[in-house]
């Protein structure tokens, strides 16, 4: 087994790939023989992109990179990177933004690119989901007493976005994003209740920390996660994988949270579809509720300052 402090400098990291490429199993073999014959191959290339290219999947990626000690691709990235001389400028703007941009690329080339990321996102969350998993998950929460949901930082949103669109249709669900509350609330479920933990690395320690909590009184528990081998994932009962980082503005935030959007979305459709009845008619209460709230359609005449001004 390859030590487990990643030693770099003087070509250190692929020549350990090399000396250790035959004692891997054969689907980390596939990656090394990649990069030992494609040095530069991680430096500008994204996890998926890699997968690709070495005939493995983004999970295979990330185990090679814990196989030589790093932590996840990023870190492997980084010191492979360093180790080749690469961090000039631009190549720390490929790295911190991502290959897919450049700062020259013109405002409709930006919004274009950014769209057509977006979509291979979504489309490997799409190729990628287990179906009878989700459905198993809305199931579950269709039939439950209370759902809890937790996550922090950028998860800790789509937390809240889940939460709001299961309170709307008569789902009893709370979203925390504060440890010691998410405990207090975990530790008080129970077989009839659903514990989902939301964590795009899944590795986030708070998170699966609550998660562990509730699975430990009996709560089902679900993780949405782009890492199906990750700490998160080995707590939970059912693991929801979102499609990975994607490698450009912000991808461990912006790339991944549409993927899990998608997920939010599919879920809540998939349990208002089991209790239709009720979820119509709640649905239809919580609109009539705010109703009053909202501007009516009808166009109103502008104040007569306002029309002044524009004169």
């Amino acid at each position: 087994m390859v030590p487990r402090s990643p030693k770099t400098g003087n070509g250190a990291i692929v020549s350990r790939i090399a000396e250790h490429r035959d004692a891997m199993p054969v689907a980390l073999s596939r990656i090394a023989d990649h990069v030992i014959s494609h040095p530069d191959t991680p430096v500008a290339s994204t996890i998926t992109e890699l997968a690709e290219q070495a005939g493995s999947s983004p999970a295979s990626v990330t185990r090679f990179c814990r196989w030589l000690g790093f932590a996840g691709y990023t870190q492997f990235r980084v010191a492979i990177a360093t180790e080749l001389g690469h961090l000039e400028a631009d190549r720390a703007w490929r790295m911190d933004i991502g290959a897919e941009f450049e700062p020259s690329d013109t405002p409709e080339k930006v919004l274009r690119t950014l769209l057509n990321v977006h979509v291979r996102g979504l489309e490997s969350t799409r190729e990628g989901i287990d179906l009878d998993a989700v459905v198993e998950v809305a199931h579950a929460i269709a039939t439950s007493h209370h759902v809890d949901i937790y996550g922090l930082g950028g998860s800790g949103g789509i937390a809240q976005e889940l939460q709001r669109r299961l309170h709307r249709i008569g789902i009893s669900a709370h979203a925390w994003s504060d440890v010691h509350d998410g405990l207090a609330s975990a530790v008080l479920q129970d077989e009839h209740s659903v514990a989902i933990g939301v964590s795009s690395t899944g590795q986030t320690n708070e998170t699966v920390q609550m998660l562990t909590q509730a699975a430990e009184v009996g709560a089902h528990t679900v993780a949405i996660t782009h890492d199906d081998e990750s700490w998160i994932a080995t707590v939970a009962d059912v693991s929801i994988t979102t499609a990975a980082p994607i490698g450009y503005l912000r991808p461990d935030d912006m790339s991944v949270k549409h993927s899990q959007l998608l997920v939010v979305d599919l879920l809540y459709l998939l349990v208002a579809q089991q209790i239709f009845d009720s979820a119509t008619k709640r649905l239809a209460a919580t609109a009539t509720a705010v109703s009053s709230h909202r501007r009516p359609r009808t166009p109103h005449a502008r104040p007569q300052h306002t029309q002044e001004a524009r004169r």
